[in-house]
């Protein structure tokens, strides 16, 4: 268990520095309020999990998914920060925004899973 949770808990540090460098770089060239690198970074997150899964899997390397999975994918992608960036919108009276926000991250992130694994599902 102390293996697992230590693949968890590096792969977490690696994914968490990778959001933070992708959130803030898009964020300096987006330069609008609205929260466009956590969006990037969640469909991105999404299309490599779906990846990962079946490429894990047909590799039988699923002792690899603490660490890239729970711990990279994980600590990379932000829907704790997506659900804060729509309240934030929210209270700033950009409801319509905030409706677009959430709809469209979780609209895109599932169809980037779903070609992500139907990719992997043609190459494995």
């Amino acid at each position: 268990m102390i293996w697992t949770l230590s693949q968890v808990a590096l792969g977490g540090a690696v994914g968490a520095v990778a959001r933070f460098v992708t959130v803030s770089g898009i964020a300096r060239l987006a330069g609008t309020g609205f929260p466009l690198g956590t969006m990037v970074v969640n469909v991105a997150g999404s299309f490599l999990m779906g990846v990962l899964w079946i490429w894990l899997e047909a590799r039988g390397l699923t002792r690899l998914a603490p660490l890239l999975m729970a711990g990279v994918l994980g600590g990379f992608t932000t829907f704790s920060a997506f659900s804060l960036d729509v309240l934030r919108l929210w209270d700033t009276g950009e409801t319509l925004a905030a409706a677009g926000y959430a709809m469209g991250s979780v609209m895109l992130s599932v169809g980037a899973l779903v070609a992500g694994a139907t990719l992997m599902r043609g190459m494995v």
